[in-house]
This record gives structure tokens, C-alpha cells and sequence, in this order.
């Protein structure tokens, strides 16, 4: 038996959806592809952390040392990352980062591969979007800590690089943020756009907030990284979040016949959610898995696997994608998506992509 497949997620606390994403879209992989590897079985172990870094330290010490596991996954914030990664490099066990999106998490650990995305390459898109479609001045709302920097650096490269000009950054802090004020302070600032970028529950709020302070009425467009407009809670923003454009790499709305596949079996696992860019990065997470178990004949130790997941080639749910040898991230196409509604729900239709970004946010 391989005990390949052990998953720290926040299950719990303020950040389980961010598990649970992960958690199906590994299950749903797991029901299509079945639960061994070259008649090797693969059991399942799952542990939550609560998003808790002390707690994510501890957990994947007793996997590695307890367990005997050959991988180690999840990792739904940076800070664990940060803190599970010397783990994983003393042990050299390979350690697959299915959310924490801060560009430097896989400088933590040589072990360390990632299966979501950069904060820089999924900002790049909205970032060159803007510049070419009326953007002239633009204010900056991100969260006061290390992806809300990330973002406006790669604004400030991809966008203020192209001539737009960026006249307030506005941070914000992360726990219970009241957008009121920042918002009022936009309108009164009177930019062409209003760029933002927040975890998916705050990114809610603000969405309704928006609308409910007339920034569009007063000819203030909203764009954005695309966990403001999360395909998980999307809905529960309203009609404010109609037409905010956003970039990332991953829509439920992907028109391809893999991804209906996957968003289909994902409803068989939940029903009561949909899949968003987390939960096709648990998906691809386990393709990468799957995929060194498979080229190792099941025996490989750490660094074997290591170097048989870099490279990678296939096609996602979210189309193609290459794990770069150099950056242990993806290679991957950033789409531009307009919110709209399909049948009546919201849904973020892509209508432009930008292809094959490099964590960096450069076009390879």
C-alpha cells in the first residue's frame, strides 16, 4: 500500500471552504482514475488543521514520521506552507501546494511543487487587459498582508509599465474589514477602475458593498484577481458582481468537455457547491501525484517522485498546463472573465486568454 495521499486542509474555521474545495476536487479525481496506481493501492489520509500553522506543523511531522507517507498536500495559506516546508526538505518527502498563492512559497522548500497559481501571474492578466481597454487612472484595494503586495507589485508592473497610472493604494486589514470607508474614499477619488484583490469571502462583501455604494453609477469599474469574484459564492454576491472583469486560471464556465466532466462528478461529491480554482487545483494536484507514482513504478523515494513531477505535461479541467522544472509551478493559460448570468445563476464567462503564463506573470 502507498500512503501517498495525505491532505492538510483547514476543514474547519474560517477558511474551510478552502479545504473542501481541495478535499472534493481530489475525490473527484480519485472516483475517475480509481484508487491505485499500477495495481498499488493509495489510501487516503485527511487532517485538519483549522488553518492554523502550529497545527499544520505538527500534523505533517506525525504523517512523515508516524505514517510513512510518501507525499504530503493541501496547504490552504502561506503561512503553513511556510511552516510545513522545512519539514518536508529535512525528509525530503515532495510537497504539493494546492492553494497558497504568495509567489515566494516554493523558494521555502526544494520539495515544494505547486498545483494553483501565482498571485503575479494570475494579476498579469487583468493587469494587460486594463491598459488596453480604457484604464487610464486606477486605485488599488488589497489586504495588508504579503499576497495583497504581491498583487499590486505585478498591477504596478503590468499595468503602471504600460503607461496607466496607479493614484491611491488602499490596504486593508484581513479580519472583518468594514469596505465603507475605503469605498467612499474611491468614489471620492474618481478613477476610470477600482483594481482589487481579496480571499473569496471578503471578496463577497465588497461586491456588495460596490453596488450598494454607487461606484459603478459613478463610472468606477471594478476589476480584479479572480478570487473576488470565486465561482464557490459568487451568487451570493447579486446582481452587483454583473460585468466585473477578473483574470485567473480556472473558471466552473470553461467551455472544454474535460472540465464539464469535472464539474459534473464535483457535484456528485458536493452538491451544495460548485468547483473554483482551488478545487481543480486539488484535482491537478493529484494528477501530479498519480503521474511520478506512475512513471516510478510506485517505488520511488522523495526525490525520484520530485524530479518525475517536473515537466509534467497535460491537459486540466482548465486546460493546459506544464509544471515548470525551474519554478515547481504551472505554466498555465490566464483567462479574462466577465461575470454573467447563464440560465439565471452567475457564472464567470471567459471571453479572452492569455496563454501559457509562467509564475512570474511573462508569457513563455
Amino acid at each position: 500500500m502507498i500512503r501517498s495521499r495525505s491532505l492538510i486542509l483547514p476543514m474547519t474555521g474560517p477558511f474551510a471552504s478552502t479545504g473542501r474545495q481541495i478535499d472534493a476536487g481530489t475525490r473527484v479525481y480519485m472516483a475517475q482514475h480509481g484508487d491505485s496506481v499500477d495495481g498499488r493501492k493509495i489510501e487516503i489520509i485527511l487532517k485538519d488543521d483549522g488553518g492554523v500553522a502550529a497545527n499544520s506543523k505538527k500534523i505533517a511531522q506525525e504523517l512523515i514520521v508516524n505514517d510513512k507517507v510518501n507525499v504530503i498536500a493541501g496547504f490552504g495559506l502561506t503561512p503553513i506552507t511556510l511552516a510545513v516546508a522545512p519539514i518536508a526538505t529535512q525528509s525530503k518527502t515532495p510537497m504539493v501546494v494546492m492553494a497558497a498563492q504568495t509567489q515566494s512559497v516554493t523558494d521555502a522548500s526544494p520539495y515544494i511543487v505547486r498545483s494553483s497559481g501565482t498571485i503575479p501571474q494570475v494579476t498579469a492578466g487583468v493587469a494587460q487587459w486594463a491598459t488596453k481597454n480604457g484604464f487610464n487612472k486606477v486605485v488599488t484595494l488589497v489586504p495588508d498582508y504579503a499576497p495583497g503586495y504581491e498583487s499590486e507589485t505585478a498591477l504596478k508592473k503590468y499595468f503602471g509599465g504600460s503607461g496607466g497610472t496607479i493614484i491611491e493604494e488602499i490596504r486593508v486589514p484581513m479580519r472583518n474589514p468594514d469596505f465603507a470607508p475605503f469605498l467612499q474614499k474611491v468614489r471620492d477619488l474618481k478613477p476610470d477602475g477600482l483594481f482589487v484583490m481579496l480571499p473569496s469571502g471578503p471578496g463577497a462583501a465588497l461586491l456588495k458593498q460596490y453596488g450598494q455604494r454607487g461606484l459603478e453609477d459613478a463610472g468606477i469599474r471594478l476589476i480584479g484577481h479572480g478570487a473576488i469574484t470565486d465561482d464557490d459564492n459568487l451568487n451570493e454576491a447579486g446582481d452587483a458582481s454583473m460585468g466585473v472583469v477578473t483574470s485567473d486560471y480556472y473558471s466552473t464556465a470553461h467551455p472544454s468537455e474535460l472540465n464539464k466532466k469535472f464539474v459534473a462528478d464535483y457535484k456528485k461529491i458536493d452538491p451544495t457547491a460548485r468547483p473554483n480554482f482551488f478545487g481543480v487545483a486539488g484535482y491537478d494536484g493529484m494528477h501530479l501525484i498519480y503521474a511520478a507514482l506512475k512513471k516510478t513504478d510506485g517505488k520511488g523515494n522523495g526525490d525520484q517522485l520530485l524530479e518525475a513531477m517536473k515537466g509534467l505535461s497535460f491537459e486540466s479541467p482548465r486546460g493546459p498546463v506544464t509544471l515548470d522544472p525551474d519554478t515547481r509551478d504551472f505554466i498555465q493559460n490566464i483567462y479574462l472573465r466577465k461575470v454573467e448570468k447563464v440560465d439565471g445563476v452567475l457564472y464567470n464567462v471567459e471571453f479572452d486568454v492569455v496563454e501559457n503564463v509562467n509564475a512570474f506573470g511573462e508569457t513563455k
